[in-house]
């Protein structure tokens, strides 16, 4: 705030001030005016408030303003102070409601007035009136205080709790405005609309505007029934490229093939890829979309596996671990007990 209604220090503001302040400097304003109370802040002591701009306590500081030559507005926007904040002390306060009270009863153009502004704040015209003040205006700091305040006040899982809330609205939002620029009542409609037309989720996202892999990444939070409804579609979309392989190897689906290579015959993804002519990446992918845990190297782990069963099932024993933990306590050496199995020693 430049305080340009100011004098340029408080013993100039006016000869019967005669400049001499009750209280210390406790701040400094940008243009250099002295500030002899907190900036966000009013000092009340008993019945009197403390005046920013000479440090003196007065039971109206509203009033004193005329001294300074400053107006409430100016002051309240320079030193911090939400412009409905009274600049006056609980005592004067209280009489000037008592007085307001009295002429409330007997004066007819208050109870006219008054009526007025109860029905412009019914009907929302004292709010909008407000917002419309407020638009482009620096939050106070005496409001910035209030709101840390509050904030303070909150636990963290309430304030995680209702962030979560927020961005679940705005993501609900961004989602009912692509439905609705697309002619369709909601998101799950539109993406199943298309989806039967063999369009992709990226697809569908990039006709009504919205991000990349927006829908992959919302849609279950969004609309989850669409979401369980469309998952078997785009798995059969999906699988469609294995049809060719399939039927030349004599399988019905894509589960069942995977099912019989990989867990039952330890086929490696790079083998399917091989045998399909699909890629690698798309095998690792199709085993994931059909739930199956894929193991790394599984021809080579299955052989490794038979061929400790074997030595065992040679030497009497009913596991590999048995054989080799009755060797070593009968003080064989590894040597020993690779030349027995017919193993290298590593």
């Amino acid at each position: 705030m430049s305080a340009e209604t100011s004098p340029a220090s408080p013993a100039a503001a006016r000869p019967g001030l005669r400049g001499r302040a009750v209280r210390p400097v406790v701040g400094v304003l940008a243009d250099g005016t002295p500030c002899y109370a907190p900036v966000g802040e009013v000092v009340i002591v008993g019945a009197l408030v403390t005046c920013h701009l000479c440090g003196r306590s007065l039971r109206s500081v509203t009033a004193h303003l005329k001294a300074h030559g400053w107006t409430k507005e100016a002051y309240c926007e320079a030193f911090g102070l939400e412009r409905g904040q009274s600049l006056e002390g609980p005592e004067t306060r209280k009489r000037r409601a008592a007085a307001f009270t009295a002429r409330l009863v007997f004066d007819q153009s208050v109870r006219q007035g008054s009526a007025a502004g109860r029905d412009r704040a019914r009907a929302g015209d004292l709010a909008r009136d407000a917002a419309a003040a407020a638009r482009g205006r620096p939050i106070p700091e005496q409001r910035r205080r209030k709101a840390l305040q509050a904030l303070a006040a909150v636990s963290p899982g309430v304030t995680a709790r209702a962030n979560a809330e927020r961005a679940r609205q705005r993501v609900a939002g961004v989602a009912a405005a692509a439905a609705r620029s697309a002619g369709y009542p909601d998101i799950g409609a539109l993406v199943l609309a298309r989806a039967a037309d063999g369009a992709s989720l990226a697809a569908v996202g990039r006709e009504v505007g919205l991000p990349k892999d927006w829908l992959s990444r919302h849609l279950a939070d969004v609309d989850p029934a669409a979401a369980a409804t469309l998952r078997p579609m785009r798995h059969r979309r999906w699988d469609v490229a294995w049809r060719p392989a399939l039927d030349r190897l004599g399988y019905s689906d894509v589960p069942g093939y995977l099912r019989e290579r990989h867990v039952a015959q330890h086929w490696t993804a790079s083998a399917i890829a091989a045998e399909v002519g699909l890629s690698h990446h798309a095998v690792a992918s199709a085993l994931r979309r059909h739930g199956l845990d894929r193991t790394a190297h599984a021809t080579k782990r299955h052989a490794s596996r038979e061929r400790a069963a074997d030595v065992a099932a040679r030497a009497g024993f009913g596991s590999i671990a048995d054989y080799m933990a009755q060797r070593r306590a009968a003080g064989w050496t590894w040597r020993a007990i690779a030349a027995e199995s017919g193993q290298p020693p590593s």
